[in-house]
């Protein structure tokens, strides 16, 4: 297969600071896990550091389908990236320079027990409905929104 990972999509990747990825049990049962530690890999997959999530790991070895999605709060856009996915553990072949990757981004704070890759089969992208309704308006418009909904003035008081 092809990489479906443009330039677009890996950027937004690296824009974005929170995925949320899905995953279904064998028995059918969905689940949603917010994951703060993603990247591209450079070669077409989608990697992400199992810090916390035995649901979603097991979900995985035992049904390989899986959704992520990624916004860039700001801006209001992102990808939705359906795949397979695999669970790789620290005595797997490639393991300790994926790892490599994520103690390049976040440093050895988190503890890394396995690392998801997730093959696109397709990528689809996200946007809010306001570049739609108001198409006069741009993703600065976008931004300036979304500050005062975050309340990032507020927050950034908050920090000192």
């Amino acid at each position: 297969m092809s990489n479906l990972v443009t330039d677009e999509v890996a950027e937004s990747i690296g824009q974005s600071v929170l995925c949320w990825l899905a995953t279904v049990s064998s028995d059918g049962v969905p689940n949603v896990s917010p994951k703060e530690a993603f990247l591209h890999d450079g070669e077409g997959s989608i990697l992400i550091a199992n810090i916390a999530s035995p649901v979603t790991a097991r979900n995985i070895e035992q049904n390989e389908k899986a959704c992520l999605s990624f916004v860039n709060v700001f801006v209001q856009k992102g990808f939705k990236v359906v795949g397979t996915a695999i669970v790789l553990k620290p005595d797997d072949d490639g393991y300790n320079g994926r790892l490599a990757k994520f103690t390049a981004m976040i440093g050895a704070t988190f503890p890394v027990i396995s690392i998801i890759e997730i093959t696109p089969n397709s990528i689809a992208e996200i946007v809010a409905p306001s570049y739609r309704l108001f198409p006069d308006s741009g993703p600065e418009d976008r931004i300036t929104e979304a500050l005062a909904a975050y309340r990032v003035d507020e927050y950034r008081k908050r920090a000192k």
